[in-house]
């Protein structure tokens, strides 16, 4: 994918901090944004970064803050800055010079069992329902969800292997039976199609060999919250279109044998009465 910052042209300061975030193995999209957000201070300064001084820091501050940037924006760029700083120029006196400040933070909106079963069955085809369902049944983010392999689902041990997660660390979420039924079914709804492979993704993207964009699944959500339909005290919709896949939701295990995912998918109906037809799903 190309990124616009990452991408653009490389001078030695640039380099120096790309080099010292790949030595820390952030992540791409950690990169894109600490790029941009000490592009920020050089547009402000109209100059290099490295030329900064105290006042300066105080000064892009302040400006920020009168143009209404908001609170978690102006910390994302404190914490940039402030590696920027101190791993590349050497400067932590500069850098405990900026300001993180805090705000009120409020609880996120967790929906009921209803409410979730609803959202999931207001997706358009069984590709999103079983994205969706992965993300709250097995407390994935995202970005997990969509670097999902086929061979990650372990069956066996009713196990689902993370890969380079959240800092880069490798772990394993819980599988449950129905949510095994549900992938099995897409598997063999996606191999009718000729968009899945043994050692392919488990949600491929418009293309079969790239996995679906963090993008597309938000919008998968944005869109299910839209058309679920109301609770019978009518805060079902609102409270959907406002909430976030909780990591906390998890589907009880049932009991049952289950044999190896990959390649052998089972005809065990899935816990949802909605009967999906073949090509409707856009990826």
């Amino acid at each position: 994918m190309h990124h616009p910052v990452l991408d653009a042209p490389v001078s030695p300061l640039r380099q120096r901090l790309i080099d010292d975030m790949n030595m820390r193995r952030f992540s791409r999209e950690t990169q894109r944004n600490y790029l941009r957000d000490i592009g920020r201070l050089a547009t402000f300064l109209g100059r290099s970064p490295d030329t900064a001084t105290a006042d300066d820091l105080r000064r892009f501050q302040i400006n920020q803050q009168e143009d209404g940037v908001p609170v978690p924006t102006m910390n994302s760029i404190v914490s940039a800055l402030r590696f920027f700083l101190t791993q590349t120029l050497n400067r932590p006196d500069l850098a405990r010079r900026l300001v993180r400040l805090s705000h009120p933070r409020n609880l996120p909106v967790v929906l009921s069992r209803d409410e979730v079963a609803r959202l999931l069955n207001a997706t358009t085809c069984l590709k999103h329902q079983a994205a969706l369902s992965i993300a709250y049944g097995a407390g994935l983010r995202v970005a997990e969800v969509s670097m999902l392999k086929v061979a990650d689902v372990d069956s066996e041990r009713m196990l689902l292997r993370v890969e380079r997660g959240k800092g880069g660390r490798y772990r394993n979420a819980m599988l449950s039976q129905d949510l095994l039924a549900l992938l099995r079914e897409w598997w063999k709804v996606g191999r009718q199609q000729g968009v899945m492979h043994r050692d392919g993704w488990l949600f491929p993207g418009q293309h079969a060999m790239k996995p679906i964009s963090t993008r597309q699944l938000y919008h998968i959500v944005v869109e299910a919250a839209q058309a679920a339909p109301t609770s019978p005290s009518g805060s079902g919709r609102t409270r959907c279109a406002t909430a976030s896949p909780p990591t906390c939701w998890k589907t009880a295990p049932t009991s049952g044998s289950s044999k190896s995912y990959s390649g052998m998918p089972s005809s065990t109906t899935p816990p949802f009465t909605r009967r999906w037809r073949p090509g409707r799903c856009v990826p």
